[in-house]
């Protein structure tokens, strides 16, 4: 005759199993991943005038303690130095972790700073530089000739600038005239995207040599000739 040991004790398992499993201890939980870290992509030691937009958008990106990129976390950004502003100033990561932002430097300081930040992690710290004014440029029009009284045949135009040249938009540039009478039109006027403004110059009645100046704020003044026939 067969025993039915065997399949008594099967029997055990299978019932004992199931409630082995539904004690806590025997059970594992995967915990949900936490921010650990959060990292500049792109968008600092950008160099652009003061007072501009960098030209490259800011990029943040948090990642998680399973090592994936974290989606729904608020990053925000805080101006640090210099001034400026950081559109949007909170934002939430997408699905590759990441935000991004336009960062418009202040007007007056050359080394500017803000800072990135997210619950429970470290912040980071991005630098970026504006360009003061530090010259104008004649672009066009100095040294022609006209007869007296009429306009030149060329506008004239001039460009503010900082270093190594880079242009300066939204300075207000003054005209005048400071010697041989004429006119100016405009007499003041602001730079455009490219740093520049244009001018019309009237000569006045007198023959020879006259002249204009340009100054903008505390750059200049530089002289501007034309000749009277």
């Amino acid at each position: 005759m067969r025993s039915a040991r065997p399949t008594t004790l099967l029997a055990v398992l299978l019932t004992t199993i199931p409630v082995l499993l539904a004690f806590p201890g025997c059970t594992k939980t995967t915990e949900a991943p936490t921010a650990v870290r959060l990292s500049v992509v792109q968008g600092s030691t950008q160099t652009a005038a003061a007072g501009t937009i960098l030209p490259t958008p800011l990029v943040l990106r948090v990642m998680g303690s399973d090592g994936n990129p974290m989606a729904k976390v608020p990053i925000s950004f805080n101006i640090l130095a210099g001034g400026g502003a950081v559109d949007p100033a909170t934002a939430i990561s997408d699905a590759n972790g990441e935000v991004k932002a336009r960062w418009t430097l202040g007007p007056g300081s050359q080394v500017q700073t803000l800072v990135g930040s997210a619950p429970g992690v470290d912040p980071v710290t991005l630098t970026a530089f504006g360009v003061l004014p530090s010259d104008i440029i004649i672009a066009q029009g100095n040294g022609q000739s006209a007869k007296a009284s009429t306009a030149l045949p060329v506008q004239l135009v001039l460009r503010v600038v900082g270093a190594n040249n880079v242009p300066i938009p939204g300075q207000t540039v003054a005209l005048a005239i400071s010697a041989g009478g004429g006119s100016l039109s405009p007499q003041s006027a602001v730079t455009n995207a490219v740093g520049e403004v244009t001018i019309r110059w009237t000569l006045g009645p007198q023959a020879g040599l006259q002249m204009a100046t340009a100054t903008s704020g505390a750059v200049g003044p530089i002289t501007i000739s034309a000749v009277a026939n």
